[in-house]
């Protein structure tokens, strides 16, 4: 549908193309690791900034003219459709989105009506629309996977062994599936609205998918993360499936539909291309954390991600996970200058 970006590197790479260079953009790229972020960033939760589209255009475009990336992220946050529906939830800083009576029963089904991004969200079309204008490269939209947006809302916070989630999951699934199939729908109605105004690519958050086994994804999550992305797949736009240590689920977020498959750092990129269906490009893989060891062990860590990939033009060069906030910028900008100039696709 957006076809004004279809000759560049990464939106080639998403679709296994040969390209002139290896693409890059960082998870998190924009935010707290960022000075100029910091100085125009204001008080107020991140709600109250991506509801300003002039501050989260500003935000978007920042880490682009710092690093040369190949592709802009929406300044945006996958909470945002069921904040906007008014589920009651928010997004405390230093804990992360908080639902004041979270998710627990058919009742609460309710309180997620559809999505109608023109009345609901109109500050993320307008962004978007920004963002097109000004971009000279690809904009990427993105929304939360069902099972990742849910286990907000039934946890009330974030969790680390999600032991509500996968209560409800396990002992109420007609309940599971009902709650899924209503985020999966709100997830549709957003990146369709962002592909409208102008997104080339999508990327769906699985964040927290990791914390299942292969069989649980498959019951549980595999239906909903499939609906999503079917109900993209007519827009044409590449479509990105990102989860952290799902390692072992890999083959199966490559299944629901996935054009590019992202991969953490503790899963090798050639190991990764054997567990996803041919044709499928992958998404990563640099360890965050190696940015605290200097560029000159960070962009050496980048040279052997590279050359795991062996010039696979499926390939978008990504951290493994997001920027983390303490991150010296200085050493993202020459992690990007190396994969740009040292990173070979081959040419079939």
């Amino acid at each position: 549908m957006n076809g004004r970006f279809d000759d560049h590197p990464f939106i080639r790479a998403c679709r296994g193309l040969p390209h002139d260079r290896v693409p890059v953009w960082f998870m998190r790229q924009a935010g707290r690791s960022l000075p100029e972020y910091r100085a125009i960033r204001g008080t107020g939760t991140i709600l109250d900034a991506i509801a300003d589209p002039d501050l989260s255009t500003e935000i978007t475009l920042q880490p682009v003219r710092r690093y040369g990336v190949d592709a802009a992220i929406l300044y945006s946050d996958i909470v945002v459709p069921a904040h906007a529906v008014g589920f009651g939830l928010t997004v405390t800083p230093g804990v992360g989105p908080e639902v004041e009576h979270p998710f627990m029963s058919e009742a609460d089904l309710e309180r997620l009506r559809p999505l109608d991004p023109e009345a609901d969200t109109p500050y993320v079309l307008e962004t978007v629309r920004q963002l097109v204008a000004e971009l000279d490269v690809p904009l990427i939209g993105f929304a939360g996977a069902p099972f990742t947006v849910a286990s907000y809302l039934v946890e009330g916070r974030p969790s680390r062994d999600h032991l509500t989630t996968k209560s409800l999951m396990f002992a109420n699934e007609p309940l599971w599936h009902a709650l899924c199939d209503r985020l999966a729908d709100m997830a549709i109605t957003s990146l369709r609205s962002q592909i409208d105004n102008g997104a080339s690519a999508v990327q769906l958050f699985d964040s927290w998918a990791g914390a299942l086994s292969p069989a649980q994804y498959r019951r549980y999550v595999y239906p909903h993360s499939a609906k999503v992305m079917a109900g993209v797949a007519d827009t044409g736009v590449p479509r990105i499936h990102f989860g952290v240590t799902t390692g072992e689920l890999l083959p199966l977020m490559g299944e629901v539909g996935a054009d590019v498959v992202g991969v953490d750092w503790r899963v090798p990129l050639a190991s990764a291309r054997e567990r996803v269906a041919p044709g499928t490009s992958l998404q990563g893989n640099l360890d965050p954390t190696v940015a605290f060891a200097g560029a000159d062990i960070a962009c050496a860590a980048a040279r052997a991600v590279l050359v795991d990939n062996a010039g696979h033009p499926g390939h978008i060069f990504n951290l493994g996970h997001g920027v983390m906030p303490a991150t010296d910028p200085d050493v993202l900008t020459e992690v990007v200058k190396t994969v740009h100039e040292e990173g070979m696709v081959n040419a079939t």
